[in-house]
């Protein structure tokens, strides 16, 4: 044996930048930004006029609010991560010690500082974002121990919250009742979404006792039960969409949930192995409807 490998490796004190970054998880931001978007799109405002509350926005609901979830998500979770994914940057402490909390706290409170400058609408939406976060991922609520409330609680605030954020700054008021009705609606479908997401961690979840869909129902259970649920939100927007004399865009929703079908149809072959698949294809599908939504509300209820 060498004298290189008698010694110990070397703790760090210091988080490795990469690595927090990594924590935060880019990828992530996206689902909030684009919800944002399409609440200030929804809003009949002017997108030129009020460009830098939309910037500002985006900012707040992708990097700083939706990282500071992932932040926190991944510090309460640093056990299951480290049966599921050991090479996360607290598992394998590339985030030393008591980091990762460190910078989730840090986060909620540049949440705060921000959210203040979008106005009291923004400043109230920002609050229940950070307590959402919390409430999903620390004890004693830690809601993502259910199968139920943890999805719904994640698209609820992925989507619907910085929707109706959006639509209030631009407006600087109260959401039409018709942009409270769809960003819900779209909030709810999200929930299948986050269900095929937690296949990834079925392992995990089952020993650490996360009682996740795929984990009560079983992946082929689960997988059929979150397709229903994205796939019911959209048949009522496309409803309503006609309801509201906005046939066109109705049925550009519907071409959209079509596409979505087929794809489910490929999933559920082996939805253990196809749901990653399904959340890098469907859930484009998914979020290209909100858009069309979005601008199939501007001027309805205004």
């Amino acid at each position: 044996m060498s004298i290189a490998s008698d010694i110990p490796p070397i703790e760090r004190r210091w988080p490795e930048p990469r690595a927090a970054l990594t924590l935060i998880k880019p990828i992530t931001w996206f689902p909030p930004m684009w919800a944002f978007l399409c609440g200030a799109v929804s809003s009949g405002a002017s997108l030129i006029e009020g460009i830098w509350m939309v910037a500002l926005g985006i900012i707040l609901a992708g990097p700083i609010v939706c990282g500071m979830s992932q932040a926190a998500n991944d510090w309460c979770d640093r056990h299951v991560d480290a049966i599921n994914e050991p090479h996360r940057p607290i598992p394998s402490g590339r985030i030393p010690g008591r980091w990762g909390l460190w910078i989730a706290l840090a986060m909620s409170v540049l949440s705060l500082v921000v959210g203040w400058q979008l106005g009291t609408w923004g400043f109230v939406a920002t609050v229940a974002a950070v307590a959402a976060a919390w409430a999903y991922s620390a004890e004693p609520v830690r809601l993502k121990r259910s199968g139920w409330w943890g999805p719904g609680l994640v698209g609820i605030s992925y989507e619907t919250l910085p929707w109706i954020t959006g639509a209030a700054v631009l407006s600087t008021g109260a959401p039409s009742t018709e942009i409270l009705a769809i960003a819900l609606l779209y909030g709810l479908g999200a929930h299948g979404i986050m269900t095929l997401n937690d296949f990834k961690a079925l392992e995990g979840d089952r020993q650490m006792g996360v009682a996740s869909l795929p984990v009560a129902l079983g992946p082929e259970r689960a997988a059929k039960l979150a397709c229903w649920i994205m796939a019911v939100p959209q048949l009522i927007v496309i409803t309503l969409l006609t309801l509201w004399d906005k046939p066109f865009h109705a049925a550009g929703v519907g071409v959209v949930l079509l596409a979505q079908l087929a794809a489910m149809r490929v999933m559920l072959r082996d939805p253990k192995a196809k749901a990653p698949w399904y959340n890098g294809t469907g859930v484009v599908l998914y979020i290209s409807g909100m858009m069309i939504a979005a601008f199939a509300l501007r001027g309805i209820g205004g």
